[in-house]
């Protein structure tokens, strides 16, 4: 039988009713023979309410006792849904992060995973346990508690399904698998049956809220198999009713564009006439780096005269402060124009069968000025096409590209 990593989101164990539905599909998948590991993250709403008690408290937090407060939340779901197993005579016990351990970094808030130690973990899977990892959470070499950041506990499902060589990782969310573009929008949107890595990557960087990014990087890198499916539905993982996110090779038909992503929390920050010598770029996205602010679409322009660049990128709109801030203390940077617009939204369109058709970036752009959406920054890989807009015009501009491409469950 199969060895599977679960993972149920936080609208999937919202309360304790939620919690014990959970339950009872873990018992339906341990009568097949299976044994599980299950990954939970906290209550619907709960993280975000113990980000504001910390914010209350003190606004220039200690990064190291925020994670401790943050934490909590998957700790407290994990204890209740080993006590809902129990009730239910399935044989379950839950596991801290620091008592498996899940080994990080130092980077409080923003961990990453050096290594999980799984001795303990397959003594108890051999007798029949069923694991309880609260997700989001490791232990740092100094013994302290980290986070893995926003969307966290989809990478600890996925770390733990590659540390245990288990047979699959499902994805237990409130939507029932990947869709060709957000269903609140375009009620047209199809769910898709499988999606490539790459295709999911370039999706969840882009702003799809179904699979954290790290996560499946991870799954790609290791080949996990991975299903994205729904908890609200009657069925199990087992039943494979949700999508597969799998290789590009294992797809038989590619389609030229697969889905539509969008991000509303985004920012410009644009820096005017900076010295055009070598090593700016190179100060200024280092500073951004130790100051922990990611960087997403850049765009360079070298003046008439070759002796000045005006420099833009794009981040997330809650690093926009600490950014403004960092850039402020580079001495390089000084008497140079900084400006910085919020309110932004980034659009992109993607499918592993942009690489061999043309005409996809034109039909965009020809899409969007039909509308009179103004575009501020583009960026391109070989499968996303990413636009910069004005935040207003997000859901205009999503419809419009999805019915464009024809991507619609009537198409």
């Amino acid at each position: 039988m199969a060895l599977i990593v679960a993972k149920f989101g936080g609208t999937s164990v919202a309360d304790v009713e939620r919690i014990g539905i959970v339950a009872d599909k873990i018992a339906r998948e341990i009568a097949l023979g299976h044994s599980l590991v299950v990954v939970v993250s906290a209550m619907s709403g709960v993280t975000n309410q113990l980000i504001q008690y910390c914010a209350d408290t003190s606004p220039l937090y200690d990064a190291r006792e925020y994670d401790v407060v943050v934490s909590s939340g998957e700790q407290v779901v994990a204890g209740l849904l080993a006590l809902a197993l129990q009730k239910r005579g399935v044989n379950a016990r839950s596991w801290m992060g620091w008592q498996i351990p899940i080994r990080t970094n130092d980077m409080h808030g923003k961990a990453r995973i050096e290594g999980i130690e799984t001795d303990e973990l397959h003594t108890r899977l051999g007798t029949g346990e069923v694991v309880v990892v609260p997700g989001f959470q490791g232990v740092t070499d100094a013994g302290r508690i980290s986070t893995l950041g926003r969307g966290g506990s989809d990478t600890t499902a996925v770390a733990l399904a590659v540390a245990l060589g288990a047979d699959r990782c499902d994805i237990y969310t409130d939507v029932d698998g990947v869709y060709t573009t957000d269903p609140r929008i375009v009620s047209k949107a199809r769910k898709l049956k499988t999606i490539s890595f790459e295709e999911m990557i370039e999706m969840a960087s882009a702003g799809a809220r179904v699979l954290q990014t790290r996560s499946v990087e991870i799954a790609m890198k290791r080949g996990v198999k991975l299903q994205v499916l729904s908890s609200f539905e009657d069925h199990i993982g087992s039943d494979l009713p949700g999508t597969l996110v799998t290789s590009e090779e294992s797809i038989v038909e590619e389609e030229l564009v697969s889905g539509i992503a969008y991000d509303r929390n985004e920012a410009k920050v644009t820096l005017l006439n900076v010295p055009d010598v070598p090593g700016v770029a190179a100060m200024v996205f280092q500073s951004l780096a130790g100051a922990a602010v990611n960087v997403d679409m850049i765009v360079q322009n070298i003046s008439s005269d070759g002796k000045a660049t005006d420099l833009t990128f794009t981040i997330g709109r809650a690093d926009l402060g600490k950014a403004m801030e960092t850039l402020g203390s580079v001495e390089t940077l000084k008497g140079v124009d900084v400006q910085s617009k919020e309110n932004l939204s980034k659009v992109s369109v993607v499918g592993v069968g942009m690489i061999s058709h043309h005409g996809v970036a034109s039909k965009m752009f020809e899409t969007l000025a039909e509308k009179n959406i103004n575009i501020h920054v583009i960026s391109t890989s070989e499968i996303k096409i990413s636009v910069l807009i004005d935040e207003e015009y997000t859901e205009l501009a999503v419809r419009s590209l999805h019915a464009a491409y024809g991507l619609e469950q009537d198409a």
